[in-house]
């Protein structure tokens, strides 16, 4: 299974080590935000791995909403429950909540699909920096702290018109950032297709945090540096 790298299982429990998260974030993902280095001062395990845990454990339904809760941190021991039909969370020993998912209608086990849907919507969610937050954060003329970029999850949802997908991508629609002082929303519109077909549709909200005016000299400094990375990890994988 494709995620067996990035995970382990330890009786009722999953863990998931900064190295397993990070290495899941930049080689399944693309995603080179710094709060998924092992040694970031705010590490967390990226909210596309717990969404992918879900899917595997419990099967992708036709109607599915995320809701990050709070960030999980290095090797803590999680707990992935389906308390009715309709509900999934993920929480830790103590009962902390990091993750609710409200799911309805038709619901596939089918290993091949789901992989294939994680995969695309994985690599999709991925590409949020530079590609989409870089123009949007330019056209509001304001940026994240490029000493400390803050950029975290915190929903997602998606409505599929079935379930026998076999090619399925996505693709972005739309996309806009509201600012509100130092806090910047920004929601992502992202539309289904399976073999060129249009099979659903679906959102995503990110937060970003600590805005400061946008300074290009500044921007291009951290767009840089983010394919250094990139270059840096490819050439060692």
């Amino acid at each position: 299974m494709f995620l067996d790298p990035y995970h382990t299982r330890s009786a009722s429990r999953i863990r998931i080590t900064a190295r397993q998260a990070s290495d899941f974030a930049k080689r399944v993902a693309g995603d080179f935000n710094p709060i998924h280095d092992p040694d970031a001062r705010r590490f967390c395990v990226p909210g596309d791995l717990l969404f992918a845990l879900v899917l595997s454990h419990f099967g992708l339904s036709r109607h599915m909403d995320f809701r990050f809760r709070s960030m999980v941190g290095n090797d803590v021991p999680l707990h992935l429950e389906a308390p009715d039909d309709t509900h999934i969370a993920v929480s830790d020993d103590d009962g902390k909540r990091y993750l609710e998912v409200a799911r309805r209608g038709e619901r596939t086990e089918e290993a091949g699909v789901i992989e294939a849907f994680t995969k695309r919507y994985v690599s999709f969610s991925g590409k949020n920096f530079p590609h989409v937050l870089k123009p949007l954060m330019e056209a509001e003329g304001v940026m994240f702290n490029p000493r400390r970029p803050l950029v975290v999850y915190d929903s997602m949802g998606f409505s599929l018109d079935r379930l026998d997908l076999k090619q399925p991508r996505l693709e972005l629609v739309d996309s806009a950032l509201e600012v509100h002082g130092k806090r910047g929303d920004v929601q992502l519109q992202f539309c289904i297709t399976d073999a060129g077909e249009v099979v659903g549709s679906g959102t995503k909200k990110l937060v970003v945090s600590g805005l400061c005016d946008y300074d290009p000299a500044a921007m291009d400094e951290v767009v840089t540096e983010f394919y250094r990375l990139k270059a840096a990890y490819e050439g060692s994988a």
